[in-house]
């Protein structure tokens, strides 16, 4: 192997190739960094086998077709500290274990990883299933994922992902942790096969690092059995679906909520985050008061190692009913963040039933469309 490159665009495929390595595997040869040159173009490819990245640029290839593989983080810091100059070669030495590096007046000598033991990456599919604009996934992350579990928080699966269902034009991206659901709804302007595909959370989270930095405005997505791909430019982003049945979600969504209560929601936000000083460590609940009396709710929090704390809240009308209920107060405000429209409500039924948070308003923001969050109750013991 021997090519010479723009050094930028090595550079640039390197960093985004990076968040497909498996630096923490228990497989050596997952922190590396595959390149392969056919003909005047270079992949570059990287795997933790739950997620692969891919990205092509063009070379002078200056011999044939050749493969290696180098440790992707080393390589990744080098490519971040290269000097300032628009070249960049690589050569692999003659018994075929080093390759230098040059740039500039910087040259790295760097050993190579078996070819032979790095992993199949499946190609690309040939069937389109959809394409979808980058900025609403984006957004659509940012209002979903939170609400899914870590992995090393749990051994349900299936509460670690993202669901995808690709439905009647639309996309729909649901999280939840059991406790509370998030969800986002927007239109794909392309389906050519309906789907729903969950992927763990974390692992979307890099993909939409990727795609961010890539500037393309539209993403397209390809299936096959166990795996979603989203390709856009010259970047492939291969992403495996958990076998795990995701909770009945449309079940958790509250239909019949009488109770409306319109929030100003910086208001809100900003009192949740001083009364939820006073909650108690382990249920965190805030306690919501609404009566039939005032256009206004008392929000308070106590425990025996904090004290308590209450507040008023103006609300935008008087309730309809009266009703006290309690929500873990991190919940509220991690929902209340994602949004920016100014005004927000919250449906209740009664103090046993999950509560409904969306953007309400006469002006709700475009990036809050088709965003609803669902939250159960906390139960306090008397």
């Amino acid at each position: 192997m021997d090519f010479v490159c723009l050094k930028e665009d090595l550079v640039f495929g390197v960093r985004l190739a990076s968040y497909g390595l498996g630096a923490r595997s228990n497989m050596p040869i997952l922190a590396g960094l595959k390149m392969e040159v056919e003909g005047d173009s270079l992949l570059l490819q990287a795997t933790d086998l739950a997620r692969a990245v891919s990205y092509t640029l063009n070379v002078e290839n200056h011999s044939g077709d050749g493969t290696i593989v180098l440790n992707g983080p080393v390589f990744n810091q080098i490519a971040a500290h290269l000097p300032a100059d628009e070249r960049l070669s690589l050569k692999t030495a003659e018994e075929g274990t080093t390759v230098e590096v040059r740039c500039g007046e910087a040259t790295f000598e760097l050993p190579t990883l078996p070819v032979e033991d790095y992993p199949e990456i499946p190609p690309l599919p040939e069937r389109k299933i959809a394409t979808m604009k980058v900025d609403l996934f984006h957004r659509g992350l940012e209002q979903t994922a939170f609400a899914a579990l870590k992995a090393a928080e749990t051994t349900r699966i299936n509460l670690t992902g993202v669901n995808l269902v690709l439905k009647e034009g639309r996309l729909r991206m649901v999280a939840t942790n059991g406790y509370r659901l998030a969800l986002k709804a927007f239109a794909i302007d392309e389906i050519a096969e309906e789907g729903e595909y969950l992927i763990e959370a974390r692992v979307l989270s890099d993909l939409d690092r990727v795609f961010t930095q890539v500037g393309s405005p539209t993403v397209d997505l390809y299936r096959k059995e166990g795996e979603l791909f989203f390709r856009a430019g010259q970047v492939t982003f291969m992403a495996k679906t958990l076998n795990e049945e995701f909770p009945d979600f449309e079940r958790v969504i509250p239909k019949d909520n009488p109770i409306g209560l319109f929030f100003d929601r910086k208001a809100l936000i900003d009192a949740l985050q001083r009364i939820e000083i006073t909650a108690a460590e382990e249920s965190g609940a805030v306690t919501i008061r609404a009566t039939t009396d005032e256009s206004a709710v008392t929000i308070n929090s106590s425990s025996k190692e904090k004290g308590e704390a209450e507040e008023r809240v103006r609300l935008k009308k008087v309730p309809p009913q009266e009703i006290e209920i309690s929500f873990r107060g991190e919940y509220l405000i991690d929902a209340l963040k994602r949004l920016d429209s100014d005004e927000v409500a919250l449906w209740l039924a009664a103090p046993e039933k999950a509560g409904l948070i969306e953007p309400a308003g006469e002006r709700i923001a475009e990036t809050d469309e088709g965003f609803l969050y669902v939250c159960m109750p906390v139960r306090l013991g008397t």
